[in-house]
């Protein structure tokens, strides 16, 4: 990370309360344990990035904290809020967390800024006036305002997930979850996408990103996780995770082998 981007962000050990808590997290899909024991915290400011191989629980993990899953045992809490069965904390969480998938999950029938409008008009009650200019206001944050009229198929891939970001920013959100979001699109289109999530980071937004773009981890990432099977086998600052001679999990060394 150059110096001038690095100095932007706030040092992550100077808060006292994290943005979310974590302890000791339990996810079954019957008898399949998805998620064994996972424990972190994640500071307000901070950038963490969650590696692994595929079928880990990394994004099982992120899932569940904005209850897209369900944990069955442990502590989630979301900027204070305890994640539990009470609705009204599930809906709290949720204006307090946008979230980008693989998949843009755009509405295919409503044009890029109707897409964006929809949530802060329905769920924080902003005017159609105010929805649109903050709206016209992200998509030249993420590079893209001349697409404001089009609908999404007419949008190439890298495109669309610009507007799915544009999108999760218009509500406003303290947290921003991203499940491998660059995995659907053609290589040509990752970088557009990747500078975009670069920018949100210098930001100082608070962000976790499950992603396989080892670049944009060293780049941007405040720490790395490395989870396999379910549990979260190593972590720790990126400058120490990528650097040569370090001795990590016997586990760990063997994925890094692998992709770098």
């Amino acid at each position: 990370m150059a110096a001038a981007e690095h100095d932007a962000k706030k040092k992550v050990d100077q808060y006292e309360e994290p943005m979310i808590v974590c302890k000791s997290v339990h996810k079954w899909y019957g008898e399949f344990h998805a998620l064994k024991d996972v424990s972190m915290d994640v500071a307000p400011q901070e950038v963490v990035v969650i590696i692994g191989p595929s079928g880990s629980g990394k994004s099982t993990f992120i899932r569940c904290i904005n209850r897209l899953e369900e944990h069955q045992e442990g502590l989630i809490m979301v900027d204070g809020i305890e994640l539990s069965h009470d609705v009204r904390n599930i809906a709290e969480i949720r204006r307090e967390t946008g979230m980008v998938f693989q998949q843009f999950n755009l509405f295919p029938h409503l044009t890029v800024l109707e897409n964006i409008v929809l949530a802060p008009m329905k769920v924080r009650y902003k005017s159609r006036d105010e929805a649109e200019a903050k709206a016209m206001q992200l998509l030249e944050r993420v590079g893209i305002p001349e697409q404001a009229r089009k609908y999404p198929g007419q949008l190439s891939g890298g495109q669309q997930q610009r507007v799915a970001i544009a999108r999760a920013l218009a509500m406003e959100p303290k947290i921003m979850l991203f499940d491998e979001p660059t995995s659907a699109l053609d290589p040509e289109m990752i970088k557009e996408v990747l500078d975009v999530m670069k920018e949100l980071a210098r930001s100082g937004m608070t962000m976790i990103v499950v992603t396989h773009e080892m670049g944009f981890a060293r780049e941007v990432a405040d720490r790395v996780i490395f989870m396999d099977k379910g549990r979260i086998v190593e972590q720790g600052p990126t400058e120490h995770f990528f650097a040569r001679g370090v001795e990590h999990h016997p586990r760990t060394q063997e994925f890094l082998d692998q992709i770098l």
